[in-house]
């Protein structure tokens, strides 16, 4: 019998696969649109938190970078606050390609969510922000555990 976690992991992993079926036509691999994705929701996001946010880790999140740079896509810059960190920041030249890539996501979404009223999203989204702020609570715990260790 399937866990909770192995059954939401699965609808994630295809979702996510047919999403990189989709965007294959826009040049943008996983790592490029989901990067782009958590950018467009937080520009200028430290490169480090960016990794984590990404769930990657960061040697894989700068090759990801690397490519949508030289793509001209993002832009990394000196960060203020921490001498050897960088920022990341979409450039204007992604601006139609996010056009493009948001319509294709907002598609597969529509198709996905298809079928569930407004009630059952609503309560779906509850459910889902409570268990995330419960994985952050427990996350928290664990790395306060990991400093004091």
């Amino acid at each position: 019998m399937k866990t909770l976690g192995m059954a939401l992991s699965g609808l994630v992993r295809q979702w996510r696969l047919i999403n990189d079926e989709r965007l294959k036509p826009l040049g943008l691999t996983q790592s490029r649109w989901i990067t782009l994705t958590h950018l467009q929701q937080e520009d200028g996001i430290q490169q480090h938190r960016l990794a984590r946010s990404v769930g990657v880790e960061s040697p894989s999140l700068v090759r990801t970078l690397d490519g949508l740079e030289q793509l001209g896509l993002v832009e990394r810059r000196p960060c203020v606050n921490d001498r050897r960190g960088k920022t990341v920041h979409l450039t204007p030249v992604v601006t139609p390609l996010l056009t493009e890539m948001d319509a294709v996501l907002d598609h597969t979404r529509q198709q996905v969510l298809e079928g569930l009223s407004e009630a059952e999203l609503a309560e779906l989204e509850r459910m889902v922000c409570h268990i995330s702020a419960n994985l952050r609570k427990i996350n928290q715990q664990l790395n306060a555990k990991q400093e004091t260790e």
